[in-house]
């Protein structure tokens, strides 16, 4: 079937405009991915972007496994297009695989076979912000999209979010979730909790002000909004959480939106109720400009439980207070069931840029535990009973500079975690960074222009290696000599690496209840280890930069796809005793 029309922006709001029309129609659609399906999703199916609301990445598939892996072949390969790096997790849902590509281009194709049923375009302007098309901070990405009663729903660059139909592709209804032209973007994937889309925003190095949005997925109406920080005090504040958090800040922080975008990571426990969102970095980076230096800027690179229904704040817990190095917390989490100390504990764990992995009971918030997973020199240790950073000497940086591992590159960043409840490991690929952090002299806020307050480089007080305030460039933070990227399988219980093995970070990982771990790398390889060891068992070329694979069944037949391409992405699919695909 040939691709559909491509629908511009003007079209798109025309449809918005009809939505309840629109919306008549769609009921028409098969019920598809109902709430009860993605409660207790089969087996076969990967209907969410972590598969489950728990975010783990893994699969209950056995099919493949350590017997038959090296058998895998090609089923069949697609190109789906990109200008940029791949990022998206793939849903499959009813014989149907659902991706996105960059430009926040969607498409659905036959999981069996590999032919395209249709593709969305919708049709950004690529001329960059000042011939009207979106501004972003690192690339045109996109990581996925939500499945709901018949629907696609997709967040755009622009800001927008797009519920399609599943079977067309046609828009269903469309709501700018962000202030039209402004600096924000969107580049994570939504989630589904009880009827609403939950999605997040990115742009915090361009001066927002970040906030997680629910809105009713059968018409798109907002259901609730939930600000990361405070806005202009004398403008009143939104709820008790903004009266909290206005006490932690200094001077006139709104004037620079603030920040503390929640671009990536949800996760949802149906039985307590509750969302959990991690939140970005401050704007500017630096605190002395942001803050005045002082305070922890809640609720900037944390984690935060809201009720599900309402939105209303129930914890928080902050991996970074007084963020001045870009460590967001914004990284995807995983939610399970853990015996710490003998006793059974309901966790949430996460490893974010600052490079402590964290164990923190979910249901109240209390810290648990915390280790380094990477080196780490702006902080020796998280203190047990606080909960807070124990911050080095030089970890504040100033005008004198200092050279601080991680960079803001971060030892780890988006590509999704995976967790095996019979190994009790996380699995995840990581990054040993550093860079030289000083603080500009003034800070100038300028409208569409990077405004961190920091340069960067490779010592600290070149002119030529600062990121100047309202520099439009986004920094390159200096890495460590030689090859430091690693793949790890972590013991969130002892807090400890059980196997660690050199890697080139691209993606995410797959987990399967064979005890294989499907993860690719930058330079195109796609492989499966051992899920106790890290010994590689098979390995297939694809193409740079390889996103976060999925597995799937259908007719009784267990296969693995992954999307993988810096241009000209494409979709690949595995199945053992496949012959070569097309």
């Amino acid at each position: 079937m040939p691709a559909r029309r491509l629908l511009r922006p003007a079209a798109v709001s025309l449809l918005a405009g009809c939505a309840t029309a629109l919306v008549a129609l769609s009921a028409q659609a098969p019920a598809g991915v109902d709430d009860a399906r993605l409660l207790k999703p089969g087996p076969g199916e990967w209907l969410t972007y972590g598969r489950d609301y728990a975010e783990t990445h893994h699969s209950p598939l056995t099919q493949i496994d350590a017997t038959n892996v090296n058998r895998l072949g090609l089923a069949w390969s697609v190109e789906v297009g990109s200008q940029g790096k791949v990022e998206t997790t793939p849903l499959v849902a009813d014989g149907v695989l659902y991706g996105t590509s960059t430009w926040s281009v969607v498409f659905a194709i036959d999981a069996r076979t590999g032919t395209l049923k249709w593709k969305w375009d919708p049709g950004l302007v690529k001329g960059g912000f000042s011939a009207g098309g979106p501004r972003y901070c690192c690339g045109p990405v996109n990581r996925g999209v939500a499945l709901h009663k018949g629907r696609v729903y997709v967040g755009l660059l622009d800001g927008r979010l797009v519920a399609l139909n599943a079977q067309t592709g046609d828009v269903v209804w469309s709501v700018q979730t962000t202030p039209p032209g402004s600096d924000y973007s969107i580049t994570g994937a939504p989630r589904i909790v009880k009827g609403k889309v939950l999605i997040g925003n990115g742009g915090g190095e361009y001066g927002v002000r970040g906030y997680l949005t629910a809105y009713d997925a059968d018409s798109g109406a907002q259901a609730w909004r939930w600000y990361v920080v405070p806005g202009n005090p004398a403008l009143g504040l939104e709820d008790n959480s903004m009266e909290r958090a206005v006490k932690t800040w200094r001077g006139e922080w709104w004037k620079a939106g603030g920040g503390g975008t929640p671009w990536d990571g949800i996760a949802y426990d149906p039985d307590a109720n509750l969302v959990y969102v991690g939140t970005g970095n401050g704007s500017p980076w630096s605190r002395d400009h942001r803050s005045q230096g002082y305070g922890d800027n809640l609720y900037l690179s944390s984690i935060v439980a809201l009720r599900a229904d309402t939105g209303q704040y129930v914890w928080h817990y902050q991996t970074t207070p007084g963020d001045d190095w870009d460590y967001n917390a914004a990284q995807p989490m995983i939610l399970a069931d853990l015996t710490i100390d003998g006793r059974p504990r309901k966790v949430l764990m996460q490893a974010p840029k600052n490079g402590f992995f964290y164990v923190l009971d979910r249901l109240t918030g209390e810290f648990l535990s915390a280790a380094p997973f990477a080196e780490v020199t702006w902080a020796t240790h998280i203190d047990p009973q606080t909960g807070r950073p124990v911050e080095t000497p030089q970890a504040r940086y100033g005008a004198k500079g200092a050279r601080l591992s991680p960079s803001p590159v971060g030892a780890h960043h988006w590509p999704p975690m995976a967790f095996n409840p019979t190994t009790g490991l996380v699995y995840f690929p990581g990054q040993e960074t550093a860079s030289n952090f000083q603080t500009t002299d003034a800070f100038d806020f300028k409208v569409g222009q990077w405004n961190t307050g920091t340069r960067l480089g490779q010592a600290a007080g070149t002119a030529a290696a600062a990121n100047a305030p309202g520099s439009a460039a986004a920094p390159a933070p200096a890495p460590l000599p030689g090859r430091r990227g690693f793949f790890v399988a972590w013991d969130p219980v002892a807090q400890k690496a059980r196997w660690r093995i050199d890697f080139n970070p691209s993606g995410g990982v797959l987990s399967t209840a064979s005890q294989l771990i499907f993860v690719g790398d930058g330079g195109g390889r796609f492989m499966a280890l051992d899920a106790t060891s890290g010994t590689a068992l098979w390995e297939q070329q694809t193409l740079p930069g390889v996103a976060t694979p999925v597995t799937y069944e259908i007719d009784g037949r267990q296969y693995v796809s992954v999307l993988a391409g810096t241009a000209n992405g494409r979709v690949f699919t595995f199945a053992v005793n496949a012959a070569s695909g097309r």
